[in-house]
Parts: structure tokens; C-alpha cells; sequence
């Protein structure tokens, strides 16, 4: 339990001391977010605004991860450092979007079809990996495992390891898109993140201390590693809340892609090494709902030649173009987004109970 607290606490203070330089290093360089053109004009202010601040949240988390476990004196394991892996591997893909973007000074960066391909390497690779026996500990556990998850692996949906690792694919792909569309608003998606990583970070805790090498029983968890992942959790937790005091409105800088995409697939990992697959579209939901909104919207407007469900999606922006401000849609969502936190914690607790 120290380690955990002593990775966020670090994390926090390392986030909220590094964005501050990191804002000056990039304003400095010119390194400045640009703005679609076809969004709301309220936005057209913030060109020039540093992006790429998902840097800082990625140092953080990293180094806060590993001083902890040095103060710990414990090894890291298996399952932190696949996660790290994961979220460093899908912040370089979102790194290389945002220098393009600042180089070529264009709101588009790599073409769609290069950063699928990056985030389908890091994906294939992480869930591989999770599912290899290579990594089995002295349990037989892997970090991930075959079978579909909800709140604890599902017995009777054990599926073939290639398409276990296609759906660790899809799940990766699907939430490091989820966040990186609704990034949008100054503190949406970093508030909206700290609050779902604590929950994991919460859901990790009570796994290890409700673990099968522990307690036994019915209601344990066959979980591998949770209190490492709750260390990394709560490191990703502190890394955004540090950074929020910069993003909220008015943003001093953003996290870009490299934040985003590496926040969303932190996300779907934790989901599979803590077989709470199908939990993270309750504890995400606002992710899930952003999503949807495009989907439909471009869905709707092809079928319709034209005609669009929102005024403009991510949802989001929909609310803008209705006139709300964007301090009111933020504070909404995050009430959403809290709302969807409680009702999985409220899930994920009363299953537990019911077992019991």
C-alpha cells in the first residue's frame, strides 16, 4: 500500500512541476497544437497552444513506477511491465502524429492507415505477450488470459488464442481511439481519466487483497500482479491529475496523441490484465459514448447522403454548437464519466457480494 501512495503522490508532483517546464520548452520551440478548421470557432483561439504534454504523464508514470518499486525493494513483474510497454509503445505511435502535425504544420499527422499500423504492432505484441506461457508464474497464471472477461473471467467463453489476441487488439485499438476523440475540450479527457484509473487502481487493490494465493474461495481472484498494477494505476492517476492543473480551461497545453493514445490503451490493458474486460465499457463509458457518436454520425451521414444526427461529432462538440460553454460541457461530462465510475465500482462490488 505505500509503494501505491508513494507512486501517485510522485507521480502528481513530478506531472504538475514537469508540464510547467514543458510548457515553456515547447512554447519556446514552437511547437503549438493546430485546430481544425471545420470545428467551433470558439477553438480557433487555441492555435499555437503546446501540445505533445502526454510526454510528461508517460515520464512521470514511468519513473514514479520504478521509484516505487525501489522503495519497496520488490521486483518489478510481469504484468507492470507489459502494461508500461503498452503505454509507451501506443505514446511514441501518438508522438510521431504530433511531430508530424508541428512539422508540417497541418491538424493532420500520420495518415490513418500509418497509425493503425503502429498501434496494431504495439497491440499484437502486448497481447501476445500476456497470453504467452513464457510468462507464467509459479501459479500457472498468465498476465492475460483466453477466456472473455466481465468482472471475472467468463468459464465457458474460452476462446482460441488467435482470436484472443484479436480481441486484445480491437479492445486496445478501440478505447486508445476512445480517448483521443474526445480529447476535445480543455481537461475533458485527463479529468475523465484520472477518475477511471483510480477506479482501477481501487479494483486492483481489491483484487490482490481478495487473491486466490491469499484467501481461497469461490469470490477470489485469479488475477496476476494486481498490487503492481495497482502501483502503476495509481502513477497514471497522479501523472494526470498533475497535468490537469495545466489542461483545465483555459488549457495551457495539451496532452496530443501522445497522451491520448497511450492513456486509451493503458485503459484496455488494465482491462486484460485484470480480466475486467467487458467492465471497462461501464468504468469508460464516456469514452464508449464519444465513439458511438462518430460512428453514428458518420454512419447516418452516409446512408442518408447528408444528413448528419448531430450538429458535429465527438458529442462534445454537439453541445457546443447548441451554445453551451465549453467549462459547463466539461463539468457535465466529468459528472457523466463519475457516474459510469460508481456504477461499475457498484458492479463490480455487488458481484463480489452475491458470491459471498
Amino acid at each position: 500500500m505505500k509503494a501505491i501512495l508513494f507512486g501517485g503522490g510522485l507521480a502528481l508532483i513530478m506531472s504538475l512541476v514537469g508540464t510547467r517546464f514543458a510548457i515553456t520548452v515547447l512554447s519556446s520551440r514552437g511547437y503549438g497544437q493546430e485546430i481544425r478548421e471545420d470545428g467551433p470557432t470558439s477553438h480557433h483561439t487555441k492555435r499555437g497552444t503546446p501540445t505533445m504534454g502526454g510526454i510528461v504523464i508517460i515520464l512521470s508514470t514511468v519513473t514514479a513506477y520504478f521509484l516505487a518499486k525501489l522503495f519497496s525493494q520488490d521486483a518489478p513483474s510481469a504484468s507492470a511491465l507489459l502494461l508500461l510497454f503498452l503505454f509507451v509503445g501506443m505514446g511514441f505511435v501518438g508522438f510521431l502524429d504530433d511531430f508530424i502535425k508541428i512539422y508540417k504544420q497541418r491538424n493532420l499527422g500520420l495518415r490513418s492507415k500509418a497509425k493503425m499500423i503502429g498501434q496494431t504492432v504495439i497491440a499484437i505484441i502486448f497481447g501476445w505477450l500476456a497470453l504467452s506461457p513464457m510468462l507464467e508464474d509459479e501459479r500457472g497464471r498468465t498476465p492475460g488470459s483466453t477466456h472473455l472477461s466481465f468482472i471475472r473471467e467468463i468459464p465457458w467463453l474460452a476462446l482460441p488464442m488467435i482470436v484472443a489476441v484479436l480481441l486484445v487488439w480491437l479492445l486496445i485499438t478501440g478505447f486508445s481511439n476512445a480517448v483521443n476523440l474526445t480529447d476535445g475540450l480543455d481537461g475533458l479527457a485527463t479529468g475523465a481519466c484520472v477518475m477511471v484509473f483510480g477506479a482501477y487502481a481501487l479494483v486492483n487493490i481489491w483484487q490482490n487483497n481478495q487473491s486466490c494465493a491469499i484467501v481461497g474461495g469461490n469470490t477470489c481472484y485469479e488475477v496476476r500482479d494486481p498490487l503492481d498494477l495497482a502501483i502503476v494505476s495509481a502513477a497514471i492517476t497522479g501523472a494526470c491529475f498533475g497535468f490537469l492543473w495545466w489542461n483545465a480551461s483555459p488549457a495551457a497545453i495539451f496532452m496530443g496523441d501522445t497522451g491520448s493514445l497511450s492513456l486509451g490503451a493503458a485503459l484496455a490493458g488494465l482491462a486484460v490484465l485484470t480480466r475486467t474486460e467487458l467492465l471497462l465499457v461501464i468504468l469508460g463509458g464516456l469514452f464508449v459514448v464519444e465513439t458511438l457518436s462518430v460512428m453514428l454520425q458518420v454512419g447516418y451521414f452516409k446512408a442518408t447522403k447528408g444528413k448528419r444526427v448531430f450538429r458535429m461529432a465527438p458529442l462534445h462538440h454537439h453541445f457546443e454548437m447548441l451554445g453551451w460553454e465549453q467549462v459547463t460541457v466539461v463539468i457535465r461530462f466529468w459528472i457523466i464519466t463519475g457516474l459510469c465510475v460508481a456504477a461499475g465500482l457498484g458492479v463490480f462490488y455487488a458481484e463480489w457480494v452475491a458470491g459471498a
